[in-house]
């Protein structure tokens, strides 16, 4: 598997994990899915959900210890147990509904809740609205399921964090404890569907030494900008990872 990768397939699927690294610590996870559709051009699909998942396990203790006793822990009490089973609910579906339905629909979402908040230019408030828990096991749930067939859970989390109103470093601490939680989840199940192997497991060590590298960028960019700024760029990033899903869809 490793010959599989040329020269520019190494050095493209860096820049990917690095650019997680940052966005993970920095924009809620916003762009965190880049690095499986870059490897997935020279790799199988499932052999780059592989070698990805141990990367953002280790972006997200990085993440854990920059971030700790930040976390908004009333929003992860029902986030993490809705993502739970909506991990379950993707082992069981694996191979069997169809990514480009599941990226398609979530692209659609993405696009169009960003577009709504972008047009509106409405302001984020400094603390969280009322909680919805059926809203919040929605998300929840839906992360779940996207992250465990794309790793790409960023989406649905800031839909609903974006509507929580919270100030930049609670928004980024929250995700970055529920991205731990799912993505330490999603282990048992990856065995169980015998995704891992020698190969993924020495290629996931490769690009790990990549991970304080885009933390530390990203935890120094979120000290520097605004909780406007914050909510803009944090909109905009999810957009564009909702037009980057319907792209894989419809174009390439």
């Amino acid at each position: 598997m490793l010959d599989e990768l040329d020269a520019m397939g190494w050095v493209v699927t860096a820049i990917a994990v690095l650019i997680t690294g940052v966005s993970k610590s920095s924009l809620g996870g916003a762009m965190g899915g880049l690095a499986v559709p870059f490897m997935a051009i020279w790799l199988s699909p499932r052999d780059a959900l592989a070698v990805v998942l141990p990367i953002l396990i280790a972006m997200d203790f990085a993440g854990m210890r920059a971030w700790r006793g930040k976390a908004a822990w009333n929003e992860l009490k029902h986030l993490v147990p809705a993502s739970v089973v909506g991990i379950a609910l993707a082992a069981l579906l694996f191979g069997l509904m169809s990514d480009a339905f599941i990226k398609a629909g979530l692209g659609v979402i993405a696009v169009a809740f960003a577009a709504d908040r972008l047009i509106r230019r409405s302001r984020p408030e400094v603390g969280p609205r009322a909680l919805s828990w059926p809203w919040a096991w929605l998300c929840g749930s839906a992360a779940g399921v996207t992250s465990t067939f794309a790793h790409a859970g960023g989406p649905p989390l800031i839909i609903y964090l974006l509507g929580r109103g919270l100030p930049r470093q609670v928004f980024v601490a929250t995700s970055v404890y529920f991205f731990t939680a799912i993505n330490l989840a999603k282990v048992p199940f990856y065995i169980g569907l015998d995704m891992f192997s020698r190969e993924t497991l020495l290629m996931s060590a490769v690009y790990l030494p990549l991970v304080p590298v885009g933390v530390w960028i990203g935890t120094r960019l979120l000290a520097i900008i605004s909780e406007r700024t914050f909510f803009y760029i944090a909109t905009g990033m999810l957009g564009l990872s909702g037009l980057k899903l319907l792209w894989d869809v419809f174009v390439v």
